[in-house]
């Protein structure tokens, strides 16, 4: 996909607050291990004003005087990290975990569910604009895998049908719950906790 590099970024008033609390975090010498929450700062910048978040060249070295350390450096941990887009990417980021447990669980029904609901292929955004399909390695939800992130929220225990009906709100400008999609409490069994349900004085819920 070509794009341009915008020639201009500032951070927008929202974005100048958040700053303001990140900072407070680091003693001025040390300023520049702000680097990564700015990153993140920018990223959801570019989602809100242009509904695609990404990290532009221009951007980063805003940071870099920001923070007062030299743009290679920004550049470097802005490309080291998987989390940060150094392109322009859809309105909403389908990162699907294709690795052992969520394999095993069903993955590749999941990633069949993107191509057909969301009509793009792994590494590429669909004609719409609206998906961008990434597949990453763990995403740490084994237990209730197999498991898709969409832009920062993680949705479990998928299958063909569920993904689908995903898919098919964010279409319409839902923004489904995350989590279990067939409503595990945390990552306990299916059906419920098995463990210290009926131990005096333990409250579990879900237990009897």
């Amino acid at each position: 996909m070509s794009f341009e590099q915008p020639t201009h970024f500032a951070f927008d008033e929202s974005s100048e607050a958040e700053i303001g609390k990140i900072l407070a975090k680091y003693p001025e010498a040390k300023k520049a291990s702000g680097v990564i929450p700015l990153l993140y700062v920018v990223q959801r910048q570019m989602g809100r004003s242009t509904g695609s978040a990404w990290v532009p060249k221009v951007a980063m070295d805003v940071i870099a005087a920001r923070l007062g350390m030299a743009p290679i450096r920004v550049y470097e941990v802005a490309t080291f990290y998987f989390m940060f887009n150094m392109k322009p990417i859809g309105r909403h980021h389908l990162q699907l975990c294709g690795t052992t447990p969520c394999m095993l669980r069903g993955s590749d029904d999941v990633m069949r569910a993107c191509h057909d609901a969301a009509h793009v292929q792994v590494g590429q955004t669909s004609a719409d604009g609206l998906f961008t399909l990434t597949e990453v390695e763990c995403l740490g939800a084994c237990v209730n895998a197999p498991v898709l992130q969409v832009d920062d929220d993680y949705f479990e225990d998928l299958d063909y049908d569920r993904t689908v009906a995903l898919i098919e709100a964010l279409k319409r400008g839902e923004r489904p719950t995350p989590g279990s999609s067939i409503g595990r409490q945390t990552s306990a069994p299916e059906g419920g906790p098995l463990t210290l349900i009926d131990v005096p004085g333990v409250v579990v819920a879900g237990g009897e």
